[in-house]
């Protein structure tokens, strides 16, 4: 017999079916080893030395492991097949030699980029021992994470009360927001004019042509920057006579991109499926890991965490046989295409994301897979294909017009295109963040000399507009082109900064939160070193160098090290004056915007004679008067520059309290504040007035009077239940924005807007939570109706139910958490037994000791109180 170790439960169970019975595969769940979260567990002082420690559900995986090495004639260690995967296999092989498990047993390490019978089949035969340095710069990205984190958190902590934790990738990724923001607060638009001819040829045909050109001079967009230049060229061309000048068409050529890597994959999923970077690694997991179609289990595409565009000889030419079967041969290229990584930080010699087996098509797998399993299945596989297919040909047309006014010369200019061959964009066209699209009008047909009539003159002003904010797909792509990172670490960054609520997601971008701008501020000011974009991604270059063996990790982290232990020690006798200044400094725009008056921003209109500056409590950070306690004038951090901090009457918010206005129903008035428990506002003074939580992302600064009474007349009836015919509530809760049918509560999502949320929406959230499928709201865990997932074989029966901290599975009294590799909707009656059992002989169930079902009671042993949930996947780079 021999043991092959993977990381999930679903890989093991895909591969025991190719595998048969001369193999026993089990599941290590991810690591089995971390650094305990403490001090210490990294000493720089005895070489880097590092703590390894093993609990909770890695304490069981490696005694499962160990048990069944000790009879087998060889382990064989098949995790994934990048920097992670080496890592645990490294990890699973230590354990091992602690515990004396396999003395005298060969030890193998196979990789396999598909979860495929072929694929693993051939990665058996070509074994290898483990890439240690892989391994290195494995354990040198662990380290550095550990001790900026575990060494600046606490400097945060001491000087910037409220800032939650610091880290190697997220604070740089976090300042990319953070400036995003401050250059849009210091925007100031610019107005300019276009002028715009609707002209017709002399068949009638009409098109528009733009001024491009005055008195021999080019007139760029901006250009025209007033009213009276725009209506001067307005009743010029009045007046004017038109004539084509010149005609221009070349034909152009555009080409595919190339198939998907782990960042294009998580930008296109975000742009065309609105998924986030996180949710799509999950969906990618499972297809990497195995379906079942038809009665079989199969690895859908290839492994989803690669740097690499390539592709194997075998897929290309499947994917050539498909095109010429699906479109016909002339969409099929003289010669296949060969792409290669652009990106100055690749490091991963992977195969592209592409299916298996090309041959299987969207409409063939989508009855197999969940909703979402089956959108990015089909994104994966249509960008495969297009990948290889022909160029599209393209016409583009550019026409120049003369128009005489008298003596004057007036230039205009139209252009358009026409696709003479679609080629690859007849299946997939890649989306873009940001940007218009290239005019695709077709023009009509005209030649040198042709008089042209004037149909219409348009002149209309327009502004310019700032920056836009980062999408999470967009962030993504500037870390990528930056080299901060790496895209395995993308989608754990973006978490990470969500968590610490450093960011929001707001209309699909990301909005830094206070708490984000002060950390940020901080950093540029004591430690800008490592902020600084060119710094992170040389560090990113020399961790590569490491797992080339061509830099000793330890080299590497000893030169890191004495750098920043000095940044470190030259904080300890910083003021908190000092903070203060540097931030109001930093943060002058955002915390103090212009008045409209024009007066000075930072001056107190309360007491007239202090100074507003940046204060720190126990809660964090706010706006107060230098002159407290005389003047006891505060406010948050964020003011709006329309609230003219005049009065109370004018606007200002007093004491944390903002006047919105008049209710013009009961003339009481509408104030926004600052509460223990968040924003709020509030209708009149009396003894119990109405109040209303503020939806997560609205701010007290930005609040209107209008928003204010809309959340005030919450809850308000959206919808009629299909069944009951009862109605479907909105409001807001306790535990956030929520919809409600009787004793019925589901929340909506982040992206629902509670004031516009639509009675479709409300009874697909209703219905889904009725079903079993909705998260819950309140209540006990038993309460909440789940997915039957049949009966446990020691009996009673398994429910998977979704819990306020993720989804679960529910065996009489024990509560199993799946972990984020599996998905609720997918989970399979095998997995949940899997789950069950090793949260019984853990003994720690949600609510005391595990008790299964009485009917046949599992058995149970002490174990420690709560075991880390973290364990249970790749952990390495959380920390980042």
């Amino acid at each position: 017999m021999k043991l092959l170790v993977v990381e999930s439960p679903a890989k093991a169970k895909t591969i025991n079916k190719y595998l048969g019975s001369d193999y026993e595969v089990i599941a290590s769940f991810g690591h089995i080893r971390d650094l305990p979260a403490k001090d210490g567990s990294v000493d720089p002082e005895n070489d880097f030395a590092m703590l390894w420690e093993t609990e909770g559900r890695g304490a069981k995986q490696v005694a499962e492991i160990a048990r069944a090495a000790k009879n087998a004639e060889k382990v064989i260690l098949a995790t994934d097949p990048d920097r992670e995967g080496e890592a645990i296999s490294w990890h699973v092989l230590e354990a091992l030699n602690q515990k004396r498990a396999i003395k005298g047993i060969p030890v193998e390490r196979v990789t396999f980029n598909a979860v495929t019978k072929d694929a693993v089949q051939k990665a058996l035969a070509n074994p290898r021992p483990i890439d240690q340095a892989l391994v290195d710069a494995y354990l040198a990205r662990r380290a550095l994470d550990y001790l900026v984190g575990f060494t600046l958190s606490p400097v945060l902590w001491r000087k910037l009360p409220g800032a939650r934790s610091a880290g190697r990738v997220q604070s740089v990724a976090l300042r990319l927001v953070c400036d995003r923001e401050r250059e849009i607060e210091a925007f100031r638009a610019r107005e300019y004019w276009s002028l715009v001819a609707t002209l017709a040829t002399q068949s009638g045909a009409t098109f528009d042509a733009r001024l491009s050109g005055a008195d021999g001079k080019k007139i760029t967009r901006l250009d025209i920057g007033t009213g009276e230049e725009a209506q001067a060229f307005k009743a010029a061309l009045e007046t004017a006579r038109f004539s084509v000048a010149e005609v221009e068409a070349k034909p152009v050529k555009r080409h595919p991109q190339p198939p998907f890597q782990t960042s294009t994959l998580q930008q296109e999923a975000s742009r065309k499926l609105g998924m986030a970077p996180a949710r799509t690694m999950q969906v990618a997991q499972r297809l990497y890991e195995g379906v079942d179609i038809g009665g079989e289990t199969v690895g859908l595409i290839t492994y989803m965490r690669t740097d690499g565009v390539d592709m194997d000889g075998s897929a290309i030419a499947a994917a050539r046989r498909v095109i010429g079967k699906e479109f016909g041969d002339n969409y099929v290229p003289g010669a296949p295409r060969k792409y290669t990584v652009k990106a100055k930080n690749a490091q991963e010699a992977h195969e592209a994301i592409r299916p298996t087996d090309l041959g299987r098509l969207p409409a063939m797998v989508a009855r197999h897979l969940e909703p979402e399993q089956a959108k990015l299945y089909e994104l994966i596989w249509k960008r495969t294909i297009a990948s290889q297919m022909e160029s599209a040909s393209i016409e583009r047309t550019t026409v120049d017009i003369a128009a005489q006014v008298g003596a004057r010369a007036l230039e205009l200019r139209a252009t358009g295109q026409v696709v003479l061959f679609d080629g690859f964009l007849t299946l997939y066209q890649e989306s873009r963040d940001d940007e218009e699209d290239e005019d695709s009008k077709k023009l009509p047909a005209m030649k040198s000399g042709d008089p042209l009539e004037k149909r219409a003159i348009a002149a209309d002003q327009h502004f310019t507009e700032p920056p836009p904010r980062f999408s999470e797909a967009s962030l993504v792509k500037r870390m990528e082109e930056l080299g901060i990172g790496r895209p395995s670490t993308y989608a754990a960054t973006l978490a990470t900064l969500r968590d610490r609520e450093y960011v929001r997601v707001e209309k699909k971008r990301l909005v830094p939160e206070d708490k984000g701008m002060l950390v940020t501020a901080f950093l540029e000011s004591f430690f800008k070193r490592y902020v600084e974009f060119d710094f992170t991604a040389s560090l990113e270059e020399k961790l590569d160098l490491v797992s080339s063996g061509d830099v000793d990790w330890k080299a590497l982290l000893r030169e890191f090290w004495d750098e920043f232990t000095k940044a470190i020690g030259e904080t300890k006798e910083l003021r908190v004056g000092d903070v203060l200044e540097a931030l109001n400094g930093i943060l002058g725009q955002h915390v103090f915007p212009p008045r409209p008056d024009g007066s000075d921003p930072r001056s107190c209109q309360v007491c007239g004679t202090g100074t507003l500056s940046l204060k720190l409590g126990k809660f964090g950070a706010f706006v107060g008067c230098s002159n407290y306690p005389e003047c006891r004038f505060t406010r948050p951090l964020t003011a709006s520059a329309a609230e003219g901090e005049a009065s109370a009457e004018g606007g200002q918010a007093v004491n944390g309290v903002r006047s919105l206005g008049k209710d013009p129903v009961t003339d009481l008035e509408v104030t926004a504040r600052e509460g223990r428990f968040g924003p709020y506002i509030q209708l009149g003074d009396g003894e119990k007035p109405k109040r209303s939580s503020l939806p997560k992302g609205e701010s007290v600064g930005s609040l209107t009077l209008e928003k204010a009474l809309a959340l005030l007349s919450l809850p308000r009836e959206v919808a009629k239940h299909p069944t009951s015919g009862e109605p479907i509530l909105a409001g807001i809760g306790r535990y956030g924005p929520y919809v409600q049918h009787g004793k019925t509560y589901a929340n909506i999502d982040k992206d629902d807007d509670i004031l516009e949320i639509g009675a479709n929406r409300a009874i697909d959230l209703i219905v889904a939570k009725e079903s079993g499928a909705g998260g819950r709201r309140f209540g006990n865990a038993a309460a909440t109706p789940g997915r039957d997932l049949g009966e446990h074989p020691q009996g009673g029966k398994m429910e998977v139910k979704a819990g306020r901290y993720g989804p679960y599975v529910a065996w009489g009294k024990v509560y199993a958490t799946l972990p984020k590799s599996m998905a609720q909707e997918s989970i399979t009656a095998e997995q949940a037994i899997e789950l069950v059992n090793a949260k019984a002989a853990a003994g720690a169930g949600a609510k005391g000791k595990a008790k299964a079902p009485a009917k046949k009671p599992a058995a149970t042993k002490k174990a420690p109180a709560k075991p880390k949930s973290a364990k249970a996947k790749k952990a390495g780079t959380a920390g980042e």
